[in-house]
């Protein structure tokens, strides 16, 4: 499929659609995807908002967008996306307006709704072939309650809920996506707007639903400071913690691996959620299970795919 694709940050497209200037927190990663998917997706877009973080974006009677936008509980975003989607293609099939008028459909969720509140609507309207995007950020707890754990959180990471670190492992909503075979999905990091633009774009020529997962570095929940939420995302990808890959018609590929992994710890050692793997006592086993865990994860991406080492 032949699709327009950037090289580098300096053919980012320049349109802002969404304005400065928002109540969300400072360094929040999530905002900055946000902000590059909606330079890739156009002004012509509905967001169909689950209840979460970004709940605050747009509160009556301001709003950042220049787009519509629609407020639904926590469970209901894709409910209300098939209502939106339904409204639209039957005011095109009776010429109350013109196709040209047509708006791309955006679910916008945490991962809470996504791997959890939400799920049941959301796997609904995949198997429906609902024609939407779905962007999940993924902060990986329940971010704008209290920063609680979410079958999001990664092991060991301390929540409000989890204050010895998670024990369950993170689910994998890539897979949870895949298995209902739905023609697009892709994970995306804040501090890969090359990857992330190229990415919406190619979904572009794929009707039905379309999946993002964004790393979305969180400074209140993570124990960080603001300034430095683009170097966290970074750090997941060139540490193999967060890849970077894109499924299309089921098909997996992998769209960036560092030629050199870094080691996990330079990622989890400044984290605030992570302080505990290191004092009072170096936790060295749970280090370790993370490192394994993720070198793990490669193996067998190395064995499945042809892959070319950015």
């Amino acid at each position: 499929m032949e699709t327009t694709s950037i090289r580098s940050i300096k053919e980012l497209p320049p349109e802002e659609n969404l304005l400065p200037g928002t109540p969300m927190c400072a360094g929040c990663g999530g905002l900055l995807t946000l902000r590059h998917a909606l330079k890739a997706l156009g002004e012509k877009t509905v967001i169909v908002n689950a209840a979460g973080c970004f709940t605050l974006l747009s509160v009556y009677p301001f709003t950042p967008f220049r787009s519509s936008w629609l407020y639904t509980a926590m469970a209901s975003a894709p409910a209300g996306a098939q209502g939106v989607r339904d409204a639209l293609d039957i005011l095109i099939r009776k010429k109350g307006m013109s196709p040209d008028e047509d708006l791309k459909v955006i679910v916008l969720t945490g991962d809470g709704s996504a791997n959890d509140i939400g799920l049941s609507s959301t796997s609904g309207a995949i198997y429906r072939n609902l024609d939407f995007y779905y962007l999940c950020y993924d902060n990986e707890a329940y971010g704008n309650t209290g920063f609680q754990w979410s079958p999001g959180s990664p092991f060991a990471s301390k929540t409000a809920t989890t204050l010895e670190g998670a024990e369950p492992l993170k689910k994998n909503l890539f897979e949870i996506w895949r298995s209902h075979k739905p023609p697009y999905l892709a994970t995306i990091s804040p501090a890969h707007p090359v990857d992330l633009i190229n990415k919406f774009k190619k979904a572009e020529g794929f009707k039905g639903p379309k999946l993002f997962i964004s790393h979305s570095p969180c400074p209140p929940g993570w124990g960080t400071e603001p300034s430095r939420s683009a170097n966290f995302a970074k750090l997941a990808v060139d540490t193999g913690i967060w890849a970077l890959k894109e499924a299309v018609n089921g098909e997996v590929r992998h769209t960036y691996i560092p030629k050199v992994f870094k080691p996990v710890e330079e990622y989890l050692k400044e984290q605030g959620r992570f302080a505990h793997l290191f004092k009072p006592v170096r936790q060295d086993e749970t280090i370790r299970k993370i490192q394994e865990m993720v070198d793990g994860y490669w193996k067998e991406v190395k064995s499945k795919e042809s892959v070319v080492e950015s």
